[in-house]
């Protein structure tokens, strides 16, 4: 059957939002250009992009809504239905994965009772496995609403998301401090942060990902990213090559319970099909 109209806006919420929206427009010499963030704007008003929101952007657009629609199917940080003020999301590409990924996102659907996609009862945390964060140095990953949380465990990862739901305050390992999924919807389409600190909080890649940048660099020698799996942090005969105390390691130093495809799995290593 076909779908009745969008509903519209409460009139103070038009208003509010067109004003936002005319900010937004104006920063781009084509009107168009500005979905991106228009469609995030939407999502800040409700948690997720409704008919209504993505009526309200081919209007102030003008675009049709097969126009708006298509680009808001395709983008997968644009929510189609309600989820929780908590978008947990675990890395569970291939590096974050046989690093403990895999266990991790195991874990945490049964922990909160929910699957891929599912929020939990209380609408605080929508849990989804996500590809690649671009953190592989402090694999395994975790993002809350798109803020870094590395080198988690099973248990450090059931400690944050009961953390989340009884309402404590988390802090990502780095970045901005953590807010909720409208907060950060806003922020993505392009309005300040105001919350004091913010803007100043920071962080960067580890030693793995800046490699590159300081051989190019010529600086050398290159300290120690990790320890060898299975040997102690201590003292070393190439001095040059510890971790500083203050070093921010990569990943773990012991290994994490991996997938079925990993040749040490209890299970053995996953068969091929047609074997």
């Amino acid at each position: 059957m076909p779908q009745l109209p969008a509903p519209a806006y409460p009139a103070e919420v038009r208003a509010r939002l067109e004003a936002d929206a005319r900010e937004v427009i104006a920063r781009y010499p084509d009107s168009r250009s500005a979905l991106l963030p228009l469609l995030h704007l939407v999502q800040s008003e409700e948690g997720h992009v409704t008919r209504t929101g993505m009526q309200f952007c081919a209007d102030v657009l003008q675009l049709t809504t097969a126009e708006v629609t298509a680009v808001a199917t395709f983008y997968t940080m644009y929510r189609r239905k309600p989820g929780g003020d908590y978008q947990v999301g675990v890395c569970t590409n291939t590096l974050c994965a046989v690093m403990g990924g895999d266990a991790i996102f195991s874990a945490l659907q049964e922990h909160l009772g929910v699957g891929n996609g599912e929020t939990t009862e209380d609408g605080k945390v929508t849990l989804e496995h996500i590809e690649c964060n671009a953190a592989c140095d402090f694999a395994p990953v975790l993002m809350v609403n798109w803020e870094f949380f590395d080198n988690q465990t099973v248990e450090s990862a059931k400690r944050l998301v009961d953390e989340l739901r009884a309402g404590a305050t988390v802090e990502p390992t780095r970045g901005a401090p953590l807010c909720t999924y409208k907060e950060t919807a806003r922020i993505l389409a392009g309005f300040p942060d105001a919350r004091e600190g913010a803007v100043e909080a920071g962080g960067s890649g580890g030693p793995a990902s800046l490699i590159g940048l300081r051989l190019a660099k010529g600086e050398s020698p290159q300290p120690r990213v990790v320890h060898p799996r299975g040997q102690d942090a201590g003292p070393t005969r190439d001095t040059a090559h510890q971790s500083s105390p203050g070093e921010h390691l990569s990943s773990h130093d012991a290994p994490q319970e991996t997938s079925a495809s990993d040749p040490a799995h209890p299970a053995g290593p996953a068969a091929e099909e047609g074997e």
